[in-house]
């Protein structure tokens, strides 16, 4: 199928949507509020799907964790035929990245 820009911006949308439903077990906030997902790329001519994301700290025992998390909840989305979650480390994750709910719910100021 052919995507227009707006298709791709919209399915991008839908993923980002999507990773709200994956949550940190030991925060129970999601991914997306953390701060953690840094970019979506969505390949219209495949419906290959990359997700950099990042961990709050760089010996997080639950990366496996999040990331079978992520190819669970992106399953179900028609659009997306392969999910590829790469870990990256820059720009280091700060509580600065995190939204104004997630900073509320964690009673951070």
């Amino acid at each position: 199928m052919a995507y227009t820009e707006a298709d791709v911006e919209a399915i991008k949308t839908k993923i980002l949507h999507a990773l709200e439903e994956v949550l940190d077990p030991e925060l129970g906030i999601d991914i997306v509020n953390l701060g953690l997902v840094y970019e979506i790329r969505f390949d219209p001519e495949t419906g290959n799907t990359e997700i950099d994301m990042t961990l709050t700290t760089m010996g997080c025992p639950l990366a496996d964790l999040l990331t079978e998390q992520i190819y669970d909840t992106l399953k179900p989305l028609e659009e997306v035929q392969k999910v590829d979650v790469k870990l990256v480390w820059y720009p280091a994750w700060t509580v600065e990245k995190m939204s104004r709910y997630a900073r509320i719910a964690l009673g951070i100021k």
